[in-house]
């Protein structure tokens, strides 16, 4: 009866966030961005088909506070699915808060076709495909989405408020493009673009992808900081994010050029807010988030090789190519070993 009842509820759940969903097998031809919304509810980015899809995983009981560790995660997986450690890659690495258990946005293989899955790590370290059959799901199609650039028209996604942010190229004016689509889906709309000064470049720019992104509030207002190549931080308010306008970011902070920010995350120690960004040449940086609402916005290019908000690298952390948040102490990352070996892995937050 007790598991009957815990059925019913999740079912309950899922319809509550699936008003025009159907059953079966979502065709996600390619994926380059996730995240977690309520009820466990998975979103996907699909580029090569403009979708986002959202998915009912039904994965909603806590498992636990172990810690996490996976090595060899790729070789792990290509035994699972029958290929090399080297064919499979890691596109994206999500942890769903409802239950703490990660997914892996995963591709087999290096053709233009490639394969995807997606492969789910229990918190006792077990890997299995998370299966795409006969699933809950629906979709919303971005229609103006880039086709110069199709891998780039979704770098990014983030849940908020009770709607799903997109990050990406669109074929607008200003390329550069952020959706705020209301979920349950009904449609996407054109979403806002966004123009930003790139310090290091010494100009205003509308054909820049944000590369990843988290929302914050600063001063009681919601924004999304955003992170771009090379490597300016910016804060976009929310409520600016209306169908077909174009709107203008402000940046706090240059961080580096020759960069690529991979993911971005915010969480409290010691009574304080942080941030934290992962970077492909930059390594691991901490950003104190109480300068926000003091910081000035930066129109000019800078003297130095960085300028605006203060941040540390946190040095020990090295080969950190995917990061989210695991709980409120501890981090989740995708680590590159010196010896190539790529592991998983939880760490207390710095």
């Amino acid at each position: 009866m007790r598991r009957l009842l815990t059925l019913v509820a999740v079912a309950m759940a899922a319809s509550t966030s699936f008003a025009e969903s159907v059953k079966g097998t979502p065709a996600i031809k390619s994926i380059t961005a996730m995240a977690f919304g309520p009820d466990g509810v998975l979103f996907v980015g699909d580029p090569a088909s403009a979708t986002i899809f959202a998915i009912a995983t039904g994965d909603t009981k806590p498992t636990g506070k172990d810690d996490v560790k996976v090595e060899k995660i790729t070789e792990q997986i290509g035994s699972m699915i029958g290929v090399p450690a080297a064919q499979v890659t890691i596109n994206d690495m999500k942890v769903n808060p409802a239950s703490g258990n990660v997914y892996l946005a995963v591709t087999r293989g290096k053709a233009m076709d490639a394969a995807v899955l997606i492969v789910r790590i229990t918190r006792d370290g077990n890997l299995a495909e998370f299966p795409l059959k006969d699933v809950m799901f629906s979709s919303v199609v971005l229609s103006n989405a880039t086709d110069k650039q199709r891998i780039e028209a979704i770098t990014s996604l983030g849940f908020a408020s009770g709607k799903l942010i997109v990050a990406g190229l669109s074929n607008e004016e200003f390329a550069s493009t952020l959706r705020s689509i209301d979920f349950p889906f009904v449609e996407a709309n054109k979403g806002a673009g966004v123009k930003i000064f790139h310090g290091a470049h010494g100009k205003f720019e509308t054909q820049a992808p944000v590369r990843t992104f988290t929302t914050y509030k600063v001063d009681g207002k919601e924004q999304v900081l955003a992170a771009y190549t090379c490597t300016p931080l910016v804060t976009i308010p929310v409520e600016d994010l209306k169908a077909g306008s174009q709107v203008t970011g402000t940046t706090i902070a240059e961080l580096g050029n020759r960069n690529r920010p991979l993911d971005i995350i915010v969480y409290k120690k010691d009574g304080k807010d942080f941030v934290l960004m992962a970077n492909n040449a930059r390594g691991i940086m901490k950003i104190s988030a109480d300068q926000f609402s003091k910081a000035e916005s930066i129109t000019a290019r800078p003297k130095g090789d960085t300028a605006g908000v203060k941040f540390e690298t946190v040095a020990e952390w090295k080969g950190v190519l995917q990061l989210d948040k695991l709980d409120e102490g501890r981090a989740l990352i995708l680590v590159k070993a010196d010896n190539g070996d790529m592991n998983v892995k939880s760490i207390a937050m710095p």
